[in-house]
């Protein structure tokens, strides 16, 4: 089964080729010329038969065709002419290049062997290549080694002996012959170096030293490198060290001891990217002394005169030797220094990125160290290869014509012209004038046709601009004929006669048998266009334009009818509506019965995108009547973009008419003009601006909004006069913040609403004054002893007010009469500490803060009363005991110390072993005021130092003296072993082997049972002295036991567990012996096993 939308793809495609062939008809073309359409180049030839020639790709350019055909004169064409494409294609026209050979590097180790060299072309009738090395044509017939593929040269075994060069690819066919751009082919290798032993090099310490590359046969450049020792440990280039990319060579400008070794020099090619190395340069140092200190010496340097192409990179060396190392610096000396130039290698290299002309000139670099200098200068020149400005284009002419081509290039050195028809040199001679790039060819003949080239070239490159030349001579011929042309009533209608013929043939126009004699009503003009003024129905019948030249005639018939003039109404044509609103307008058109009529909507003299507007626009097409055709435009959801003119056109084969409407939106105002700040004080603002458009309805009131660092986004202010009325363009903003930046906007309202604001105003900052805020919280305490510490929010940067801003502190003793005030110059600060040894802890004191900046002293704070610090607890804890509850824990207790200045928020108890160091010991504080805490994680069996002080928010206490305790010994590691149990019932008979504790042990003085039911949480504990107790089970299910031996260090090791399950009326007995009783472990196993599976089949 077919895929469903491939017939609407098809109906696409067809919709589409029919709009293309319409577009064709109605805009005559050459299918040759739509090959080789593309920008027009300027061109001395000026005439609708001079056509560009485009040479490396080609491509369709569409012009833009008018929604509507229309006759310039009023005139439509019922039929109109549609050309043959079948006989466009046919069509012959002369080569025209799609690709020119490009340069190429082929390296002679490829395993592919072939070289081939790109040419192809187009032209009708199909051309042919052959191809030139160095001018001499390449015959395949004769040297097997070449061979075609269409336009393409294809060498097989390619060599550099016989296959260097420049080639040109020649393209014929029977209109003329084009020549290519050449091409340089060239090869590319690297040979080896000779493998002859190299001399050592032996140079003083601090001496310079060049070690020589000399690199071997190679083909393009090569990329230097050199290896030290063994590869690959390669050379790393410094200020000291420097390998030239120009020479090879490796520069040391002052050896070192490091330096001793062997030296291998690299070289890459960079097309096939081959490595070969060079044999070793051993470097020693002569032992006859260390060099001393001499000046530099340039060892490698650009060239005095240097050619770059535009566009390039270019990179410049010097380098020197010297001792010290010398310091390499760079200058241009005609011009500003390149600022794209980057310094590279430690400065030895100056590298010139996309050098451009206004790069030439004179560098220099200077090597520099503390005992001289040196420099050397060069010129660098910068070249371009031609490029064209003016180019020829394709050319129809009548024979006996003036050919007058130019084409014009630019480039450095200025470029040379010469000019080429069929591949061969064009000269003057006879009717042929050549001047530089242009070319007059007077009273042009039939032989003249052919292909020309106009090339620019220097000594860096050439260009090649073609161009075929056609001398035209064929018999007049009509397409289409005949044409049928409906005129309107009362209008001008001309009659077009275009006969295609060279030379130009000779016109006369009939109607019937008579010739048409001209008068004032009907003429014909300069371009045998035949023109009616004022027609009537009698003008109505048949027209003949005969055409007549030395090759044959012809005559074209037109067909011409008058038909009534269409009339258009718009309405309404004035219509005012509000935003949100809808309207419809109604365009009526008046026409001949005969004649179909149709509508385009404009807004604003552009055409409506229903589709893309269709959220604001609707089309609605209504029932046509006899004489009639009416369509309505649905405009709904208006917006203010929407005012403007609205037009209807209506077109038939006749005639077209345009009709519009003016649509006014009421809205709310537009933004108000540029916002002006005129006067600025410390607390208003006195701004300006011009009024917005009040969009159909006046403007009531303006609101001005104000921004700064300190507001959340734009706020209104408050204004004089308030309110601002819509007929004011000025206002002070007012109750604003000294010394605080501000922008400011304004915005309009009227009675539909409030519209966009204003573009902000510059921004400006309130003059200073003196504060008017106060800082908030004023409050303190405690702080060291005889301290008092004060405390503040700090004033915002909003209601600083200038600069310079403060804090002026005041205290004063409670019930005291001076005031003692301290400068804090830190707008950022929020405390400040008054120390005084002379006053006690938490004495009374009135406090206020007080603001100030450079503009004098602003508002206090109210009063507050702050006490003095009371300071760090003033004595230790006292009654400090301390004991142990396992050989792990330590439990410390102690009292408080005397109430009064200074009281504790918390203690700390530091801890250390008797044979340590107090500093090494470790240290617990309370959670809050407790006097008392466990130690854990000690060792057994070992003293410790105790000590506790009391610590609050300002420091610590004195400890107290230190207490001893002592660890207990560790519980048993030794768990109970040979459980035993007998289960009657719900109760178990359970013992145990005693647990006898080690001497480093703590004496056992009683065991714990845990008993616990699977599948539940709950465990039952039951203490004894002896190794046996007696268990009662619950319930019936499985349970687990494990025993572990008490004693004064803690709870020993568990037991391994016992698994009993319960079962009513069962007697059984059990053990669990240990390792040591294997034979009595599997008895007791043996016996489980029987007493559990009673009804085991055995």
């Amino acid at each position: 089964m077919g895929s469903p939308w491939k017939p609407f793809l098809i109906l696409s495609v067809i919709s589409g080729l029919s709009e293309f062939a319409r577009a064709v008809a109605a805009r005559p073309m050459s299918y040759a010329a739509v090959l080789r359409m593309r920008q027009d180049s300027p061109s001395s030839v000026l005439n609708s038969r001079s056509r560009p020639r485009q040479q490396h790709s080609g491509g369709l350019v569409t012009p833009d065709w008018p929604v509507f055909s229309s006759h310039p004169l009023s005139a439509l064409s019922l039929l109109g002419s549609q050309e043959d494409l079948s006989s466009e294609e046919s069509e012959e026209f002369g080569p025209v290049f799609i690709q020119e050979p490009d340069d190429v590097i082929f390296p002679l180790d490829s395993d592919e062997k072939k070289v081939m060299m790109h040419c192809e072309a187009r032209g009708n009738p199909l051309p042919t290549y052959s191809w030139y090395i160095n001018g001499t044509e390449v015959d395949s017939k004769t040297d097997f080694r070449y061979s075609f593929i269409d336009g393409d040269l294809i060498i097989t075994n390619a060599s550099e002996i016989t296959d260097y060069g420049k080639y040109q690819c020649l393209v014929e066919n029977s209109y003329g012959i084009i020549l290519s751009r050449e091409a340089l082919l060239q090869f590319a290798y690297l040979g080896a170096f000779s493998t002859r032993t190299r001399g050592g090099v032996s140079v003083r310490e601090g001496q310079g030293v060049v070690l020589m590359c000399t690199p071997p046969p190679h083909s393009p450049e090569i990329i230097y490198s050199w290896v030290f020792n063994e590869f690959p440990s390669f050379v790393a280039e410094d200020s000291r060290r420097f390998i030239s990319q120009v020479t090879g060579n490796l520069y040391i400008s002052k050896v070192q001891p490091s330096d001793v070794g062997s030296y291998i020099c690299l070289v890459k090619n960079a097309v096939t990217s081959t490595r070969v190395l060079s044999p070793p340069t051993p470097l020693t140092l002569k032992t006859d002394g260390v060099m001393g200190e001499y000046e530099p010496k340039i060892e490698v340097h650009f060239p005095t005169s240097v050619l770059a192409a535009k566009g390039v990179t270019v990179r410049l060396e010097c380098f020197a030797l010297g001792n010290p190392v010398p310091t390499i610096t760079w200058r241009k000396i005609n011009g500003i220094f390149p600022k794209k130039a980057r310094l590279r290698k430690s400065q030895a290299v100056l590298e010139i990125p996309n050098i451009q002309l206004e790069d030439s000139g004179t560098y220099e670099c200077k090597a520099e160290n503390t005992r001289g200098g040196t420099a050397f200068k060069g010129h660098l020149l910068v070249y371009t290869l031609p490029q064209w400005i003016r180019m020829i284009n394709d050319t129809q002419m009548d024979s006996g014509e003036k050919l007058q081509w130019e084409c014009k290039a630019i480039g450095r050195p200025r470029p040379t012209y010469h000019w080429i028809r069929n591949g061969l040199p064009l000269t003057s001679q006879g009717r042929v004038e050549i001047a530089n790039g242009e070319l007059t060819i007077n009273k042009v003949q039939q032989t003249d046709s052919g292909m020309y080239q106009c090339v620019a070239e220097n000594k860096y490159g050439a260009i090649f601009s073609n161009a075929e030349l056609k001398i035209l001579a064929s018999p007049p011929v009509f397409v289409p004929n005949p044409i049928r042309v409906i005129a309107t009533l009362g209008k001008d209608v001309s009659l077009e006669c275009k006969p295609k013929a060279s030379p130009k043939p000779r016109i006369t126009w009939k109607r019937g048998d008579r010739r048409i004699q001209p008068n004032k009503r009907i003429m014909v003009l300069r371009n045998n266009t035949l023109k009616i003024v004022n027609s009537s129905r009698a003008d109505e019948g048949n027209y003949v334009c005969r055409a007549e030249n030395q090759l044959g005639s012809a005559e074209m018939t037109a067909i011409l009818w008058v038909k009534e003039a269409m009339r258009v109404v718009l309405s309404p044509s004035r219509v005012e509506v509000t935003v949100g609103e809808s309207v419809v307008l109604s365009c009526k058109a008046t026409h001949d019965t005969s004649l179909d009529v149709a509508f385009q909507w404009f807004f604003n003299q552009n055409p409506i995108d229903f589709q893309q507007d269709g959220s604001h626009f609707e089309y609605i097409q209504t029932v046509r009547a006899k004489q009639t055709s009416t369509v309505d435009l649905m405009i709904r959801s208006i917006l203010l973009k929407h005012a403007g003119k609205y037009g209807c056109r209506a077109q038939t084969s006749a005639d077209t008419v345009f009709a519009e409407a003016e649509l006014l939106v009421r809205g709310p105002p537009g933004p108000p003009g540029v916002v002006i700040v005129e006067e600025i004080t410390d607390t208003t603002a006195t701004l300006s601006w011009t009024r917005g458009l009040d969009n159909h309805s006046p403007i009531s009131t303006y609101n001005l909004q104000a921004r700064s660092p300190f507001s959340l986004g734009w706020q209104t202010v408050k204004t004089d006069p308030d309110p601002v009325t819509g007929d004011m363009e000025s206002s002070m903003a007012v109750e604003l913040s000294p010394w605080v930046e501000y922008e400011f906007r304004v915005v309009a309202s009227n009675a539909i609403g409030t519209g966009d604001p204003s573009t902000p105003s510059r921004k400006v900052r309130t003059k200073e004054a003196v504060p008017a805020v106060a800082p908030s919280n004023v409050s303190g305490g405690n702080g060291r002893r005889h301290e008092l510490v004060i405390s503040w929010e700090p004033v915002s940067e909003e209601f600083q007010n200038g600069e310079g801003f403060g804090y002026i502190v005041a205290f004063r003793a409670n019930g005291t009469r001076g005031w003692k005030e301290k400068m804090v110059t830190s707008a950022d600060a929020t405390m400040y500490k008054y120390r005084d040894e002379t006053f006690p802890p938490l004495t009374p004191f009135e406090v206020k803060v007080g603001v100030y900046n450079n503009k004098g002293d602003g508002p206090f704070s109210k009063v507050v009363i702050i006490h003095s610090a009371e300071g760090e607890p003033r004595e230790a804890p006292s009654d400090v005991k301390a004991y142990s509850i396992s050989s792990s824990e330590i439990k410390v207790t102690w009292k408080p110390p005397n109430p009064g200045p200074g009281k504790p928020r918390g203690y700390e108890v530091s801890y250390w072993k008797e044979a340590d160091q107090e500093e090494s010991g470790e240290k617990r504080r309370t959670v809050k005021n407790e006097t008392s805490m466990v130690l854990t994680g000690l060792e057994g069996n070992s003293v410790y130092l105790i000590t506790v002080k009391g610590f609050n928010s300002i420091g610590q206490g004195p400890a107290s003296a230190a207490v001893t305790a002592k660890t207990r010994k560790s519980p048993p590691a030794q768990p109970p072993s040979n459980l035993m149990w007998i289960q009657e019932g719900n109760n178990i008979s359970l013992s145990w082997d005693p647990v006898k504790a080690k001497d480093n042990e703590s004496d056992v003085i009683g065991y714990m049972v845990l008993l616990k039911q699977e599948g539940r949480g709950h465990i039952q504990v039951t203490r004894t002295i002896n190794p046996s107790t007696m268990l009662s089970l619950p319930e019936g299910g499985t349970y687990s036991i494990e025993v572990h031996a008490l004693s004064e260090g803690g709870e020993g090791a568990f037991s391994s567990q016992v698994r009993v399950v319960t079962s009513s009326g069962v007697r059984a007995k059990s053990s669990q012996c240990s390792v040591h009783r294997p034979t009595r472990c599997l008895t007791w196993t043996v016996l489980i096993l029987v007493l559990l599976v009673p009804s085991a089949s055995w």
